[in-house]
C-alpha cells in the first residue's frame, strides 16, 4: 500500500484573499447540508473555491427551513463576491434519488426531511438547474476532481463518520447501480454479530464508525468517551482505545480487500471525521493489507481524502459544473432571482 501523503484542506479564502472577479463571471454552488452543519461554497469552472460560509442545518425544522438557511448561506456569499450563478449542487445526509432530487430516507435527526423535493424547491427559488447527490457521492466527486484522488478512474470513497458511508467510482463516472445504493460498503456484514443502527448484524459500521468507536471503549472500559476521546487516549498509549482503533483500521481494510476482489479497484479514498485519527487506523490498515493481499496481485493505494470539511461542497458544485444546462426560465439577475424567494420555518 502507498504510504499518503498528508494534503492540506482546501481553503476557503476570505473575500479580502479572494480572487479578483469582473464582469460577473460565471460560478457554480456546492451545498452541503449535514446533520448539524450546512455548508456552501462558490466554485470557478475549474472548481477552485472563491468562498465559502458554514451555517447551523435547522435540522428539526423541516425541510423548507433547512434549504431556506443554504439559500441564505449563498445569497451571504453572492453578497460578497458578485457573480452570475450558473447551476447548484446538493450533497445532502440520507438515501436520495439523485434522478428525481427528493430526499428518500433520512435518519430520525430530520424533521420532514424525507420526501422532500430539493432540486424542485431550490431550482423554483434560484431559477437555475439544482442538482441532487448522497453527501458520500458527492465527497467522492469532489475527491476525484480536486482531492487526494484526482483524475484517477476507478476508485472507492468511504467515509467514516456518525456512520459508515461508501460510493464507487468506476471507469471515469459515479456508478450508483440500478437502486443507487452501489458501493455501500458500511453495511456489508461478515465482521462480527454485533448489532448495527440499520438493524442488521455485523455490518462494517459496527467497527469503524464514529459512534461505534464510542461503544466498543465502552464495552471495554465502562467509560462513555467520544471517538475524538478515544482517540486522545490512544495517543496517550491507552491500550484499550488502541484495541478499538486497530480494530477499525482491520476492518476497514477487509472492505477494501472484498471490493478489490469484486471489482478490481485499487484505488480508496477515505474521509470523514474519524479518518483525522489517521495516524492510529493507517498502521492497522497497512498490516491487514500486507497480511492478505489481493489476489490480482496489484498494489492497492489509500489515502486519506484531501479536501477536509469541503470535500462534499466541492462535489457537488463538480456535478453541476458536469451536468449545467442553461437556466430555464431566465432572470435579469441573479439576486433578484435569490431574493424573490421565500422559506416559512418549520
Amino acid at each position: 500500500m502507498t504510504a499518503p501523503q498528508p494534503r492540506p484542506t482546501v481553503p476557503v479564502p476570505t473575500p479580502e484573499s479572494a480572487p479578483t472577479l469582473t464582469s460577473a463571471p460565471e460560478v457554480f454552488a456546492g451545498v452541503d447540508i449535514g446533520g448539524t452543519t450546512t455548508q456552501v461554497v462558490l466554485c470557478t469552472p475549474e472548481l477552485d473555491v472563491v468562498d465559502g460560509h458554514e451555517v447551523p442545518t435547522p435540522a428539526a425544522e423541516g425541510g423548507t427551513a433547512m434549504v431556506g438557511a443554504a439559500l441564505d448561506a449563498l445569497r451571504l456569499l453572492l453578497a460578497r463576491v458578485p457573480a452570475r450563478l450558473r447551476a447548484v449542487g446538493v450533497g445532502a445526509a440520507g438515501l436520495v434519488d439523485a434522478r428525481a432530487g427528493r430526499v428518500l430516507v433520512a435518519s430520525d435527526s430530520f424533521h420532514a426531511w424525507a420526501g422532500f423535493e430539493v432540486t424542485a424547491t431550490m431550482e423554483a427559488a434560484l431559477g437555475v438547474p439544482v442538482f441532487l447527490d448522497n453527501d458520500v457521492n458527492a465527497f467522492l466527486r469532489g475527491e476525484v476532481a480536486r482531492g487526494a484522488v484526482a483524475d484517477e478512474r476507478h476508485v472507492l470513497g468511504m467515509t467514516l463518520g456518525t456512520g459508515v458511508g461508501g460510493a464507487l467510482w468506476l471507469d471515469g463516472a459515479l456508478y450508483d447501480g440500478p437502486h443507487g445504493a452501489a458501493g455501500e460498503t458500511g453495511h456489508i456484514p461478515g465482521f462480527g454479530d454485533l448489532p448495527c443502527t440499520c438493524g442488521g448484524r455485523g455490518h462494517l459500521e459496527t467497527l469503524a464508525s464514529g459512534r461505534s468507536i464510542t461503544a466498543r471503549y465502552a464495552e471495554r472500559t465502562g467509560l462513555d468517551r467520544s471517538a475524538r476521546a478515544v482517540a486522545e487516549a490512544a495517543g496517550r498509549g491507552d491500550p484499550e482505545a488502541l484495541a478499538v482503533y486497530e480494530a477499525a483500521g482491520a476492518a476497514v481494510a477487509r472492505a477494501i480487500l472484498i471490493t478489490a476482489g469484486m471489482l478490481d479497484v485499487t484505488t480508496f479514498v477515505i474521509g470523514g471525521g474519524v479518518s483525522g485519527a489517521w495516524a492510529l487506523l493507517e498502521p492497522s490498515i497497512r498490516a491487514a493489507l500486507t497480511a492478505e493481499p489481493p489476489v490480482s496481485g496489484h498494489p492497492l493505494r489509500v489515502v486519506r481524502a484531501g479536501l477536509g470539511t469541503a470535500a462534499v461542497a466541492v462535489g457537488a458544485a463538480s456535478r453541476a459544473r458536469t451536468e449545467f444546462r442553461e437556466p430555464r426560465p431566465p432572470f435579469r439577475s441573479l439576486s433578484e432571482g435569490i431574493n424573490s424567494a421565500t422559506f416559512k420555518s418549520g
